[in-house]
């Protein structure tokens, strides 16, 4: 993605929906998948947008990106998906500048999560930011501003207990089981999906239920192989999906299709299941919730679950606000000294000019090496204007301050 667009805070925008307006099936009409993203980066570049990521979870869709306004962005993020640039108006968020970089911190810290503290999102944030990156949508402004979210998300999980117990999605959908199911430990289960989330999910399943009656499916059947493999479950093709659904007394699905995996069909006359759909867009057929046999759970009602873990977590808000704050402030300063650094140039070349005009007078027999002198008073001057610049926060014209200072102590 090549553009010639000033990568400024000004331009920086992000727009968004999460689970705070929009339920499971709203967010799901703007979940963005891999062709998607691919696309949208494509477009992006042809009109100029310098620069932009796509975070696309169960609980949020954003985009964020370098561009003349906030419409760009949501225009791009709408092309390719399958609501509508209106819908997604009527809910979203826009932030900008400084604004924008604080909603940065605060996802990436986990603040922002439908489970507080849910470190999944650092993870999904990474993957996400990689993918635009591999595609030369990451210029140094952007490149800069993530990492800095993420030194400052890996410091609050160092320094604080705000992800601390077991807490997301995932271990949420084990907990309802253990306190929905009577004899969960004799049940069968089947888990449709072996990405990062149904792997977490298969995890937690076989690390807190205790039980290995489980079966994987997902449409790579390798990856459904592997992991089963690797904790000691059974495995099936995709194609004997509806005979799994039908032997099952609990399925799980982490799936990412754009269509339902489950349908209404495979559960009727089934026996009685419990349906935990973890998947944005939801992977399991909305009506199979009318039938009589059927429980079915989404992600915004597991997230609903509170317990202490939680409460604990709420006291560390103030501690992690404070080292994003810190981490915040050396970005800025970052930025200041980033759109400083024409007018230091244009100052230093200045004084290179000065310094030839004036190489007599430098040039004196106590001073072997003049151009190196030169270059060190020059370089100091330019270090005590870059400092003046930075703590007054404004750009200002410090030409004749520069000169003299150079100058004037020489005379």
């Amino acid at each position: 993605m090549q553009t010639n667009k000033p990568s400024d805070i000004s331009n920086f925008y992000v727009a968004g929906i999460n689970y705070k307006k929009t339920d499971a099936a709203t967010r799901g009409m703007f979940s963005i998948s891999s062709e998607h993203y691919e696309g949208i980066l494509q477009a992006a570049a042809e009109q100029g947008v310098a620069s932009m990521f796509i975070l696309s979870t169960c609980n949020r869709t954003e985009i964020y990106g370098m561009a003349d306004n906030a419409g760009q962005l949501i225009s791009l993020l709408c092309s390719r998906a399958q609501g509508d640039a209106a819908t997604f108006r009527q809910t979203a968020y826009v932030k900008n500048g400084r604004d924008a970089v604080e909603h940065l911190f605060s996802v990436g810290a986990g603040l922002d999560s439908q489970l507080l503290g849910d470190y999944e999102i650092v993870g999904q944030l990474k993957q996400a930011v990689k993918f635009s990156k591999e595609r030369g949508g990451i210029n140094c402004f952007m490149e800069r501003l993530v990492n800095a979210a993420l030194q400052s998300s890996k410091e609050i999980r160092t320094n604080t207990a705000l992800s601390g117990g077991t807490v997301s999605v995932s271990f949420a959908a084990v907990q309802y089981i253990k306190e929905h199911v009577i004899n969960y430990e004799h049940c069968n289960i089947v888990l449709v999906g072996t990405g990062k989330i149904g792997r977490n999910t298969c995890k937690n399943l076989v690390d807190y239920l205790g039980t290995r009656n489980i079966t994987l499916i997902n449409r790579s059947e390798d990856k459904a192989i592997q992991l089963a493999k690797e904790l000691g479950l059974n495995h099936a093709p995709m194609d004997e999906l509806s005979q799994q659904i039908y032997d099952a007394d609990i399925v799980l699905v982490a799936s990412s299709a754009d269509e339902p995996a489950i349908l209404r069909s495979h559960l009727e006359n089934a026996g009685d299941k419990l349906i935990i759909d973890l998947s944005v867009p939801n992977n399991v057929e909305a009506t199979a919730r009318e039938l009589e046999n059927v429980t079915l759970v989404n992600v915004d009602e597991l997230s609903k679950m509170k317990d202490a873990t939680l409460k604990k977590r709420e006291a560390e808000i103030p501690m992690a606000m404070n080292i994003i704050a810190k981490h915040q402030e050396q970005f800025m300063e970052w930025c200041r000294m980033r759109r400083n650094a024409p007018v230091l140039n244009a100052i230093k070349g200045t004084l290179k000019k000065i310094a030839d005009i004036h190489n007599s007078e430098l040039n004196n027999p106590q001073t072997r090496c003049p151009y190196i002198a030169a270059e060190q008073r020059i370089q100091q001057v330019i270090n005590g204007i870059a400092g003046r610049m930075q703590s007054q926060d404004r750009p200002g014209c410090y030409y004749l301050q520069a000169i003299n200072e150079f100058i004037g102590p020489h005379r």
